[in-house]
Parts: C-alpha cells; structure tokens; sequence
C-alpha cells in the first residue's frame, strides 16, 4: 500500500503545517471550545510537520508505516521515535506539553499516527514558525 492509497482511502488533506489530515473527532463544546479533537494524520517520504505549537495538550499516536521522528520542546529540542519496535525504545505515544514546539518527520515512505488535542484543537491556538526556523538541539 503506498501513502497515496492512504490518503485516498482515509480521505486526508493537505494540513498547512506538512503533511496530509482530517479530523476523525471533536468532543462536545465547552465554554466555546471542543473539549477534545482528534486527526488521522500522515506524512509521506520528505515531508515534515514544520515546527509549530499549539496552546493545549497533544497526544501523539503512532498506527502504521515507518517509525516517525518527533521533535518537541520549550527552549530546547528532544527527538523522540514513534514506531512499532518497542523491545529497541520506540514509543507508540507521546505527549506535547501545551504552547511546546514540535515537528514531524517520517523516517521511512510513510507514517500514520493520530494526534489528539485537548481541550480541543482550533487553528487560533496554533502558532507556525517561520519558514527555516529550528529549535536548538539538545545535546
């Protein structure tokens, strides 16, 4: 299967931070917001989830495809693994602390996780770093 038949068959589109989405989930409202929201959400060979970060909670949830790198901090970058080799120190979850940075990359043709925001995603909580803008690395 090929991340093209994903796409197609998970009806994803383009999300404006890279990678391809589509909210499968948004809890009910509270005090104007969704109490939770959750995405399919793929990136495919040489895409990347450019830093952003977002002003709730985010849970991170590998499913399918080549183990995916995910990069999240306040002032300084740590790479976590999401993937299916848990015996080598893949993850299958990770949390982002609220208005951390993150980004995404693929480490293989594709990857499939689920992101789940709460309270509940909305684009006027999201901050998209400028283009070529990276967080320091630790280490």
């Amino acid at each position: 299967m090929s991340a093209e038949d994903i796409i197609a068959a998970l009806d994803l589109y383009p999300h404006p931070e890279g990678g391809w989405y589509r909210q499968t989930w948004a809890g009910p409202e509270i005090e104007g917001r969704p109490s939770g929201t959750a995405i399919l959400f793929l990136l495919r060979a040489g895409e990347r989830s450019h830093w952003h970060r977002v002003d709730a909670d985010e849970i991170w949830l590998w499913h399918a495809g080549a183990p995916l790198v995910l990069a999240i901090g306040a002032t300084r970058a740590v790479e976590y693994r999401l993937g299916p080799d848990l015996l080598t120190g893949d993850l299958v979850q990770k949390v982002v602390p609220k208005g951390w940075w993150q980004a995404a990359r693929s480490t293989g043709e594709w990857s499939l996780v689920s992101c789940t925001v709460s309270p509940g995603f909305r684009f006027e909580g999201f901050e998209l770093a400028p283009p070529g803008w990276e967080l320091e690395r630790e280490g």
